[in-house]
């Protein structure tokens, strides 16, 4: 893992890769993603104005006594990280140390962290002083998971659109303090 670590970004260089991306696309695939990128960003942006450190987690991190460090599989332009990655970044800001490795620059990290076979992010990993495994979270809080598999289970009653809108509104409204909670849960 020390070596994906020391291949990692800090959270205000991964920003900087979504503003460049959404303004100047690298490639064709970027160019194709030019509307998730956007979107990421504008996500990204709300939640870091929203997020508050709720005290009752602040008071669990500190009972925990956690020592260890952040590292987030993440890529900007995800749904589910634009409203995590922030609110994970900033809660722990002063704490314990987070990175941001990309997901789509080297897949060999993600590839040990599947979800039901996917490569699905966030995954947020957390890890000792001596860059070991403890444990991982992600790629979405327990409640959207839920919503998750509520849509696979019948997208005719429960259609796509509705599946999006219903999550990125969870995810407005609880602004990242059930992922936190969980990952507080892991350590």
């Amino acid at each position: 893992m020390k070596a994906y670590w020391e291949k990692s970004i800090t959270f205000d260089e991964y920003m900087k890769v979504a503003k460049e991306r959404v303004s100047h696309p690298r490639n064709e695939a970027d160019e194709e993603m030019k509307e998730y990128y956007d979107l990421g960003l504008q996500r990204m942006e709300r939640t870091l104005k929203t997020f508050r450190k709720e005290e009752e987690q602040l008071e669990t991190l500190k009972k925990k006594n956690f020592k260890g460090k952040i590292l987030i599989v993440t890529e900007p332009w995800c749904g589910d990280a634009s409203a995590t990655v922030p609110a994970v970044s900033q809660f722990f800001e002063g704490h314990n140390e987070v990175r941001i490795f990309l997901r789509d620059e080297d897949t060999s990290l993600i590839d040990q962290f599947l979800t039901n076979g996917t490569q699905s992010i966030p995954i947020v990993i957390l890890l000792n002083e001596n860059h070991e495994l403890i444990a991982h979270w992600g790629p979405r809080p327990a409640f959207g998971t839920e919503l998750l598999a509520k849509f696979k289970a019948d997208p005719e009653a429960y259609p796509r659109e509705e599946f999006y809108n219903d999550l990125q509104v969870y995810y407005a409204k609880n602004r990242g303090k059930d992922a936190i909670t969980e990952i507080l849960e892991l350590m």
